[in-house]
């Protein structure tokens, strides 16, 4: 498939359903140091994979920027996350130079359980961070550790939402499941989480905790993906489930780390079902209420109240 044929699939997409454009929540870009590790594990076929993974999208940064936008992506992230303490502050200072020069792009910060966590959370807060990132099994950290009690509460206040890599695929991790991060949610219950990969491999178990909170959202990174269906995939007595929270589910693609191309993330949305309402909401309308001004098709406003 040629690049302007898969282009042509993409905005295909989004056109059919009269949307002005799409938001994706999850998209990876770091420093370029970071990011070749991150291939190279992938490469690799690293134990939390156990795979082939080939990266769809190796490319240079300018042109996965371009590449996005050419797909008609209105807003999307720069996922990163640190892997060990003092760490995550610099991190954050890369992802505040790349949101400058790349408008489009929702601010993104993280955080690591380290003293002057709830610091350097805030300053971000206060300097433009639109959202943050937690990768519960690559950083090996417990989401309850006290160092990160304030960073909840910090971020819970202000309303910016955290992408949350908290279930336990493609591998499980000491503290990923619904137990450790619905502890907190237990303590911060204005948390306003995004559970990545709608929690695969605990699907149902994610959908029960978004069901008693109503501040959780899911995204659908790589889930009902062929790809993904092969190993993890979703049980079809939970699609009604997702009717139901249909307010608080956002399409997410994990571009460019993907192992096929981005148009099949798309369609596999379009295979379940659910109806066109459920993929505009999914695919833009939720994302713009969460990140109000996101794209000039949506006014600036107060984020609303999700549905219980």
């Amino acid at each position: 498939m040629t690049e302007s044929e898969e282009i042509h699939r993409v905005t295909a997409f989004w056109q059919g359903l009269g949307l002005p454009g799409l938001i994706d929540v999850h998209t990876h870009f770091m420093p370029e140091r970071v990011l070749s590790k991150v291939w190279a594990y992938f490469d690799a076929v690293g134990p939390l994979t156990g795979r082939p993974w080939p990266i769809t999208y190796r490319m240079e940064e300018d042109e996965r920027v371009e590449r996005l936008r050419s797909f008609g992506v209105r807003a999307f992230t720069s996922m990163l996350y640190p892997h060990k303490p003092s760490m995550a502050a610099w991190l954050n200072g890369w992802a505040a130079g790349f949101a400058g020069r790349t408008p489009d792009c929702l601010r993104t910060a993280t955080f690591f359980p380290e003293p002057g966590a709830a610091r350097y959370v805030t300053e971000a807060i206060e300097s433009g961070a639109r959202v943050f990132k937690a990768h519960l099994q690559v950083g090996a950290y417990d989401p309850r550790d006290p160092l990160l009690d304030d960073v909840w509460g910090v971020l819970a206040e202000s309303g910016v939402p955290v992408v949350a890599h908290c279930g336990s695929g493609p591998a499980p991790g000491r503290h990923t499941g619904p137990g450790p991060i619905g502890a907190v949610l237990a303590r911060h219950p204005r948390l306003r989480l995004i559970v990545a990969h709608m929690g695969l491999p605990e699907y149902a178990e994610f959908l029960d905790l978004a069901a008693r909170h109503p501040y959780v959202h899911l995204d659908t990174t790589m889930a009902f993906t062929g790809f993904t269906e092969e190993a993890t995939p979703f049980p079809k007595a939970e699609l009604p489930r997702l009717l139901d929270l249909q307010d608080r589910i956002l399409f997410g693609s994990d571009f460019p780390n993907i192992p096929y191309p981005y148009a099949e993330a798309l369609e596999a949305l379009a295979g379940l079902g659910l109806g066109d309402d459920w993929l505009r909401a999914a695919c833009h309308h939720n994302a713009a209420r969460l990140f109000p001004a996101v794209t000039p098709a949506v006014a600036p406003a107060a984020i609303p109240e999700p549905r219980s």
